[in-house]
């Protein structure tokens, strides 16, 4: 636990340096306009599909009959909100882990973490197949999960996928260019109840309005931080065990 608390507070501290400023925002822009433009250009479609669904549903008819069209507005503009929100959070998080993570890593690894060498145990083809194992569990936990919104229970829903999709998603890419592919299997099976504790607490924030513009960065700076804590962990617990076997 002292290791999330830890992994948090110094992605805080990095939030706020001004080298990363530029690096914080864009992301999320631009997943929000590409969506936005998504939205509009096949907003009939989606209309199509939200009849079909009420209709599935049994009550679509009950509507029409009814004539309760602000009803039925108010329904479509819920469900393009329930699709928009992840599709931006997840584009936002994959934008992230790709293109902004390497950049980060330099940053955390040059000032904090200079004595760990980088074996290169990750690659670009990695990253970008995690990406897309991430997202698609992703998306699948949301519609699965859709029924449980009926009865009230999908407020926990996002929680479990932003905690999901974080700790999948950030994971590799925070061990990628500094430990060996045996290291990260280690790193991430010893820790995975604290990669999921860490998934959370940052998802969290992605929910709080305004704050939710620093998460992707921040999430990525405290996976991050997390990551290579325990890599360090992880050698300096080698080197022990090789220096007692010369020793001997």
């Amino acid at each position: 636990m002292s290791f999330i608390f830890k992994a948090t507070a110094s992605a805080f501290r990095d939030l706020i340096r001004f080298k990363i400023a530029w690096i914080i925002v864009w992301p999320i822009l631009v997943s929000i306009l590409l969506w936005l433009v998504a939205g509009f250009v096949f907003r009939e479609n989606f209309s199509e599909l939200v009849v079909l669904f009420l209709n599935e549903a049994g009550i679509g008819e009950w509507l029409q009959n009814h004539g309760s069209d602000w009803i039925s507005a108010a329904i479509e503009n819920l469900i393009y909100i329930m699709v928009y929100i992840p599709l931006v959070i997840v584009t936002t998080l994959i934008i992230t882990a790709i293109f902004i993570m390497p950049a980060l890593i330099n940053l955390v690894a040059n000032r904090d973490y200079p004595e760990l060498k980088r074996e290169y145990g990750g690659s670009i083809a990695g990253s970008i197949i995690n990406a897309i194992l991430a997202s698609g569990v992703f998306i699948l936990i949301w519609v699965v999960t859709v029924p449980l919104w009926a009865v009230g229970a999908g407020i926990i829903v996002p929680f479990v996928a932003a905690a999901f999709m974080n700790q999948q998603l950030f994971r590799y890419d925070a061990l990628s260019e500094h430990a060996t592919k045996q290291e990260i299997k280690l790193i991430c099976a010893q820790n995975r109840y604290s990669l999921w504790g860490l998934g959370l607490l940052t998802g969290l924030i992605q929910f709080v309005p305004v704050l939710n513009l620093l998460a992707p960065i921040y999430t990525a700076l405290a996976f991050i931080h997390f990551g290579l804590d325990h890599l360090k962990l992880l050698r300096a617990g080698d080197n022990v065990k090789n220096d007692s076997a010369i020793d001997n």
